[in-house]
């Protein structure tokens, strides 16, 4: 075997590993219906995730921040979450396998997340448990993603050079991400944006996988 181009793959994980959308839409409408704010499409939460809870939140509630019961279905989000966060989601269609792989060739793996730091350990002990080295999410005294802090917390803790290293996700959140690492990027189109807002926002054409398969073979080089 030649030498390969990296020796560890960071993913995002909502959209790229995880089909988690319902999940967060139903935690999303219930905690907005219970405090008498009207539901929102599967398509308005598609689009409204990728930045963190804070940020979907303020989509969801009218006014954002400035309205007085933001706080409240924030905590009840947090809550109903944590609840039922594996309520609907899966891994996407050859995931699975695709870790394997990466685990038997060697490569060490990490999740970073703007999903709350509970949430994606515990997705991560739920269905990748061994497959994954380390899952970072978003917490307190950590700058949140498209900032590098998390991605080089992940790198520092598998002890691989961000050189040698590729991010892996499905928005313009992680393109930045990767570009303010100095990493390489590989984007997925099977998640949360379509390869059309992917290239409007900075992808590379051939860095674009449509499937487990094309992300696999950019892997490889």
């Amino acid at each position: 075997m030649g030498e390969r181009r990296y020796d560890a793959v960071v993913f995002d994980l909502d959209g790229t590993l995880l089909d988690t959308l319902t999940d967060l839409m139903n935690s999303a409408n219930a905690a907005a219906e219970k405090y008498g704010f009207a539901p929102h499409t599967r398509e308005e939460i598609r689009s409204f995730v990728g930045n963190g809870i804070r940020r979907l939140i303020r989509q969801v509630v009218p006014e954002g921040e400035d309205n007085p019961e933001f706080e409240h279905v924030y905590d009840e989000f947090r809550r109903h979450y944590g609840a039922h966060c594996l309520d609907e989601t899966e891994p996407y269609p050859g995931i699975m396998s695709l870790l394997d792989w990466l685990k038997k060739q060697g490569y060490k793996t990490a999740i970073v997340s703007n999903k709350a730091d509970f949430a994606v350990k515990k997705l991560k002990d739920v269905y990748f448990n061994e497959l994954i080295d380390v899952a970072i999410g978003e917490h307190e005294g950590c700058r949140r993603k498209p900032e590098p802090d998390s991605v080089l917390i992940a790198l520092e803790n598998i002890g691989v050079d961000r050189k040698r290293a590729v991010y892996v996700g499905d928005s313009d959140v992680d393109i930045l991400t990767a570009k303010n690492t100095s990493m390489d990027c590989i984007c997925v189109s099977w998640g949360f944006r379509s390869r059309e807002f992917l290239l409007d926002h900075g992808a590379v054409p051939e860095q674009i996988a449509a499937n487990v398969n094309e992300l696999k073979a950019l892997l490889e080089g």
